[in-house]
Protein backbone atom coordinates (compact mmCIF):
# COMPACT_ATOMS: atom_id res chain seq x y z
CA UNK A 1 0.00 0.00 0.00
CA UNK A 2 0.66 3.60 -0.66
CA UNK A 3 3.04 5.16 2.23
CA UNK A 4 1.43 8.79 3.32
CA UNK A 5 3.29 11.47 5.05
CA UNK A 6 0.43 11.52 7.61
CA UNK A 7 1.38 7.93 8.54
CA UNK A 8 4.65 8.52 8.75
CA UNK A 9 4.24 11.39 10.89
CA UNK A 10 2.19 9.14 13.20
CA UNK A 11 4.51 6.85 13.61
CA UNK A 12 7.16 9.48 14.60
CA UNK A 13 4.98 11.04 17.01
CA UNK A 14 4.57 6.83 18.58
CA UNK A 15 8.11 5.96 18.36
CA UNK A 16 10.35 8.99 18.29
CA UNK A 17 12.56 7.20 15.17
CA UNK A 18 13.46 9.50 12.59
CA UNK A 19 11.68 10.12 9.54
CA UNK A 20 13.28 7.87 6.93
CA UNK A 21 13.51 5.39 9.73
CA UNK A 22 9.62 5.36 10.14
CA UNK A 23 8.87 5.64 5.90
CA UNK A 24 10.86 2.31 5.98
CA UNK A 25 9.73 0.35 8.63
CA UNK A 26 5.83 1.17 7.55
CA UNK A 27 7.14 0.22 3.61
CA UNK A 28 8.68 -3.13 5.33
CA UNK A 29 5.42 -4.01 7.20
CA UNK A 30 3.05 -2.70 4.01
CA UNK A 31 1.92 0.32 6.12
CA UNK A 32 0.86 -1.95 9.38
CA UNK A 33 1.24 0.70 12.07
CA UNK A 34 1.91 -1.62 15.24
CA UNK A 35 3.85 -3.98 13.05
CA UNK A 36 6.37 -0.64 12.30
CA UNK A 37 6.20 0.36 15.62
CA UNK A 38 7.46 -3.33 16.76
CA UNK A 39 10.33 -3.50 13.76
CA UNK A 40 11.18 -0.20 14.89
CA UNK A 41 11.81 -1.19 18.72
CA UNK A 42 13.41 -4.86 17.54
CA UNK A 43 15.98 -2.13 15.31
CA UNK A 44 16.80 -0.34 18.67
CA UNK A 45 15.19 3.23 16.40
CA UNK A 46 12.20 3.36 18.95
CA UNK A 47 14.30 4.12 22.26
CA UNK A 48 14.54 8.02 21.66
CA UNK A 49 10.54 8.59 22.63
CA UNK A 50 11.46 6.81 25.94
CA UNK A 51 14.37 9.25 26.50
CA UNK A 52 12.42 12.79 25.45
CA UNK A 53 11.46 13.40 29.07
CA UNK A 54 14.64 13.31 30.59
CA UNK A 55 16.37 16.30 31.67
CA UNK A 56 19.24 17.65 29.54
CA UNK A 57 21.53 19.83 31.40
CA UNK A 58 24.79 18.59 30.11
CA UNK A 59 26.13 18.94 26.54
CA UNK A 60 28.44 21.48 24.49
CA UNK A 61 28.70 25.22 23.00
CA UNK A 62 29.93 24.84 19.75
CA UNK A 63 30.66 28.44 18.23
CA UNK A 64 31.94 28.67 14.31
CA UNK A 65 33.07 31.75 12.59
CA UNK A 66 33.21 33.00 8.56
CA UNK A 67 34.59 36.02 7.60
CA UNK A 68 32.70 38.63 9.90
CA UNK A 69 29.76 36.09 10.81
CA UNK A 70 30.24 33.92 13.88
CA UNK A 71 27.69 31.60 15.04
CA UNK A 72 27.01 29.74 18.90
CA UNK A 73 25.06 26.67 19.28
CA UNK A 74 23.74 24.86 22.27
CA UNK A 75 23.40 21.23 22.20
CA UNK A 76 22.59 19.03 25.67
CA UNK A 77 23.00 15.75 26.61
CA UNK A 78 22.11 14.33 29.86
CA UNK A 79 25.47 13.37 31.00
CA UNK A 80 29.07 14.95 30.86
CA UNK A 81 30.09 11.53 29.71
CA UNK A 82 28.47 12.03 26.69
CA UNK A 83 29.52 15.26 26.57
CA UNK A 84 33.06 13.85 26.09
CA UNK A 85 31.86 11.02 23.17
CA UNK A 86 33.70 11.52 20.07
CA UNK A 87 30.14 10.80 17.84
CA UNK A 88 28.39 13.24 19.97
CA UNK A 89 31.04 15.77 19.26
CA UNK A 90 31.07 15.17 16.14
CA UNK A 91 27.23 16.01 15.31
CA UNK A 92 27.86 18.84 17.16
CA UNK A 93 30.21 20.32 15.24
CA UNK A 94 28.13 19.73 11.66
CA UNK A 95 25.19 21.30 13.72
CA UNK A 96 27.53 24.34 14.33
CA UNK A 97 28.68 24.78 10.30
CA UNK A 98 25.01 24.08 9.95
CA UNK A 99 23.89 26.97 11.45
CA UNK A 100 25.99 29.58 9.60
CA UNK A 101 23.28 29.30 7.12
CA UNK A 102 20.07 29.28 9.63
CA UNK A 103 18.09 32.29 11.14
CA UNK A 104 16.63 31.10 13.90
CA UNK A 105 16.86 27.80 16.00
CA UNK A 106 13.72 26.72 14.31
CA UNK A 107 15.29 27.25 11.25
CA UNK A 108 18.50 25.37 12.11
CA UNK A 109 16.44 21.88 13.18
CA UNK A 110 14.89 21.67 9.93
CA UNK A 111 18.30 22.22 8.04
CA UNK A 112 19.52 19.50 6.15
CA UNK A 113 22.89 17.40 7.55
CA UNK A 114 23.41 14.65 5.03
CA UNK A 115 20.34 13.70 3.67
CA UNK A 116 18.17 14.09 7.56
CA UNK A 117 17.23 17.42 8.93
CA UNK A 118 19.23 18.18 11.60
CA UNK A 119 16.19 17.44 14.32
CA UNK A 120 16.15 13.78 12.59
CA UNK A 121 19.96 13.69 12.95
CA UNK A 122 19.35 14.01 16.72
CA UNK A 123 16.35 11.85 17.27
CA UNK A 124 18.72 8.97 15.44
CA UNK A 125 21.63 9.68 17.50
CA UNK A 126 19.53 9.58 21.03
CA UNK A 127 18.82 6.29 20.06
CA UNK A 128 22.41 5.19 19.34
CA UNK A 129 24.01 7.00 22.43
CA UNK A 130 21.01 6.16 24.47
CA UNK A 131 20.49 9.56 25.85
CA UNK A 132 17.84 12.47 25.55
CA UNK A 133 19.68 15.01 23.59
CA UNK A 134 18.22 18.64 22.02
CA UNK A 135 19.11 21.50 20.38
CA UNK A 136 18.43 24.41 22.72
CA UNK A 137 19.72 27.97 21.36
CA UNK A 138 21.36 29.03 18.53
CA UNK A 139 22.95 32.85 18.56
CA UNK A 140 24.23 34.89 15.73
CA UNK A 141 26.71 37.48 15.33
CA UNK A 142 28.18 40.18 12.26
CA UNK A 143 30.37 42.50 12.80
CA UNK A 144 34.17 43.70 10.96
CA UNK A 145 35.98 40.99 13.07
CA UNK A 146 34.64 38.41 15.16
CA UNK A 147 36.49 36.47 17.76
CA UNK A 148 35.21 33.56 19.30
CA UNK A 149 37.12 31.92 23.07
CA UNK A 150 36.01 28.48 24.50
CA UNK A 151 36.17 27.81 27.88
CA UNK A 152 36.69 23.82 29.15
CA UNK A 153 37.34 23.04 25.77
CA UNK A 154 36.34 19.33 25.13
CA UNK A 155 37.10 19.70 21.63
CA UNK A 156 38.25 22.04 18.66
CA UNK A 157 35.63 24.96 18.64
CA UNK A 158 33.10 23.05 21.66
CA UNK A 159 33.07 23.31 25.03
CA UNK A 160 31.50 24.63 28.25
CA UNK A 161 31.54 28.00 27.90
CA UNK A 162 31.31 29.34 23.42
CA UNK A 163 32.02 33.18 23.77
CA UNK A 164 31.77 35.41 19.99
CA UNK A 165 32.77 39.15 20.07
CA UNK A 166 32.36 41.95 17.18
CA UNK A 167 34.70 44.57 16.73
CA UNK A 168 36.11 47.37 14.44
CA UNK A 169 39.79 47.50 14.47
CA UNK A 170 41.75 46.71 16.76
CA UNK A 171 43.73 43.08 16.68
CA UNK A 172 42.52 39.36 17.25
CA UNK A 173 44.86 39.02 20.17
CA UNK A 174 42.80 42.44 21.98
CA UNK A 175 39.59 40.27 20.60
CA UNK A 176 40.34 37.19 22.70
CA UNK A 177 40.60 38.98 26.01
CA UNK A 178 37.53 40.70 25.72
CA UNK A 179 35.79 37.40 24.74
CA UNK A 180 37.97 35.37 28.03
CA UNK A 181 36.67 39.27 29.90
CA UNK A 182 32.99 37.97 28.90
CA UNK A 183 33.69 34.14 30.06
CA UNK A 184 34.83 35.14 33.64
CA UNK A 185 33.41 38.20 34.66
CA UNK A 186 31.27 38.10 37.84
CA UNK A 187 28.77 39.49 37.16
CA UNK A 188 27.96 38.49 33.71
CA UNK A 189 27.42 40.98 31.48
CA UNK A 190 23.69 41.25 29.97
CA UNK A 191 23.82 43.98 27.52
CA UNK A 192 27.02 45.93 25.23
CA UNK A 193 26.00 49.63 27.23
CA UNK A 194 22.59 49.99 29.15
CA UNK A 195 20.91 51.47 26.18
CA UNK A 196 20.45 47.58 24.79
CA UNK A 197 19.50 46.08 28.26
CA UNK A 198 16.14 44.80 28.57
CA UNK A 199 13.94 47.69 30.07
CA UNK A 200 12.24 45.15 32.56
CA UNK A 201 15.23 44.02 34.00
CA UNK A 202 16.12 47.85 35.19
CA UNK A 203 12.98 48.43 35.96
CA UNK A 204 12.65 45.48 38.49
CA UNK A 205 16.54 46.83 40.32
CA UNK A 206 14.87 50.23 40.63
CA UNK A 207 12.17 48.77 42.11
CA UNK A 208 13.87 46.26 44.70
CA UNK A 209 16.32 49.63 45.35
CA UNK A 210 13.52 51.68 46.46
CA UNK A 211 12.21 49.43 48.34
CA UNK A 212 15.36 49.04 50.20
CA UNK A 213 15.94 52.63 50.16
CA UNK A 214 12.49 53.29 51.90
CA UNK A 215 13.40 50.93 54.92
CA UNK A 216 16.29 53.44 55.93
CA UNK A 217 13.43 55.47 56.70
CA UNK A 218 15.29 58.97 55.21
CA UNK A 219 13.28 61.40 53.44
CA UNK A 220 12.09 61.36 49.98
CA UNK A 221 15.28 63.46 48.30
CA UNK A 222 17.78 61.58 50.12
CA UNK A 223 16.17 58.42 48.76
CA UNK A 224 16.28 59.34 45.41
CA UNK A 225 19.89 60.12 45.25
CA UNK A 226 20.72 56.78 47.11
CA UNK A 227 18.89 54.84 44.38
CA UNK A 228 20.12 57.18 41.73
CA UNK A 229 23.76 56.23 42.65
CA UNK A 230 22.73 52.72 43.48
CA UNK A 231 21.48 52.20 39.62
CA UNK A 232 24.39 53.91 38.20
CA UNK A 233 26.65 51.10 39.61
CA UNK A 234 24.22 48.41 38.65
CA UNK A 235 24.18 49.39 34.95
CA UNK A 236 28.05 49.35 34.91
CA UNK A 237 28.73 46.09 36.76
CA UNK A 238 26.13 44.16 34.29
CA UNK A 239 26.89 46.27 31.14
CA UNK A 240 30.04 44.85 29.18
CA UNK A 241 31.91 48.43 28.47
CA UNK A 242 31.20 49.53 32.05
CA UNK A 243 32.79 46.67 33.57
CA UNK A 244 36.29 46.58 35.06
CA UNK A 245 38.76 44.98 32.30
CA UNK A 246 39.86 41.80 33.97
CA UNK A 247 43.01 42.12 32.01
CA UNK A 248 43.61 45.34 33.44
CA UNK A 249 41.05 45.97 36.18
CA UNK A 250 42.25 50.03 36.38
CA UNK A 251 40.01 49.94 33.38
CA UNK A 252 36.73 49.67 31.46
CA UNK A 253 36.71 47.53 28.43
CA UNK A 254 35.47 50.42 26.35
CA UNK A 255 38.99 52.19 27.59
CA UNK A 256 40.96 49.21 27.08
CA UNK A 257 39.32 48.86 23.83
CA UNK A 258 40.24 52.56 23.12
CA UNK A 259 43.61 51.95 23.86
CA UNK A 260 43.86 48.91 21.43
CA UNK A 261 42.33 50.64 18.27
CA UNK A 262 38.90 49.15 18.68
CA UNK A 263 35.25 49.37 18.97
CA UNK A 264 33.18 46.27 20.21
CA UNK A 265 29.96 46.21 18.54
CA UNK A 266 28.64 42.92 20.55
CA UNK A 267 28.75 39.73 22.05
CA UNK A 268 27.60 36.62 22.22
CA UNK A 269 28.27 34.21 25.56
CA UNK A 270 26.55 30.90 25.54
CA UNK A 271 26.94 28.68 28.96
CA UNK A 272 25.61 24.69 28.91
CA UNK A 273 22.56 23.92 31.00
CA UNK A 274 22.34 27.91 32.09
CA UNK A 275 18.62 27.98 33.22
CA UNK A 276 18.24 24.55 33.11
CA UNK A 277 16.93 23.12 36.59
CA UNK A 278 18.59 19.76 37.16
CA UNK A 279 16.94 17.28 38.84
CA UNK A 280 18.83 16.23 41.86
CA UNK A 281 19.69 12.72 43.33
CA UNK A 282 21.11 10.62 45.56
CA UNK A 283 22.86 8.17 44.56
CA UNK A 284 20.59 5.12 46.01
CA UNK A 285 18.26 6.43 43.71
CA UNK A 286 20.89 7.22 40.90
CA UNK A 287 22.43 3.48 40.62
CA UNK A 288 18.41 1.95 40.87
CA UNK A 289 17.87 4.05 37.99
CA UNK A 290 20.55 2.80 35.94
CA UNK A 291 19.84 -0.78 37.38
CA UNK A 292 16.09 -0.58 35.71
CA UNK A 293 17.80 0.96 32.37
Amino acid sequence: MAITASMVKELRDKTGAGMMDAKKALTENNGDMEAAVDWLRTKGLAKAAKKSGRTAAEGLVAVEVEGGKGVAVEVNSETDFVAKNAEFQGMVAQIAKAAMGASDVEALKAADLGGKSVADTITDKIATIGENMTLRRMATIEGENVVFYIHNAAAPGMGKIGVLVAMTGGDEAFGKQVAMHVAAADPRPQALNADDLDPAIVEKERQVQIDIARESGKPEQVIEKMIEGRMKKFLAEITLLNQAFVVNPDLTVEQAAKEAGATITGFVRLEVGEGIEKEEEDFAAEVAKAAQG
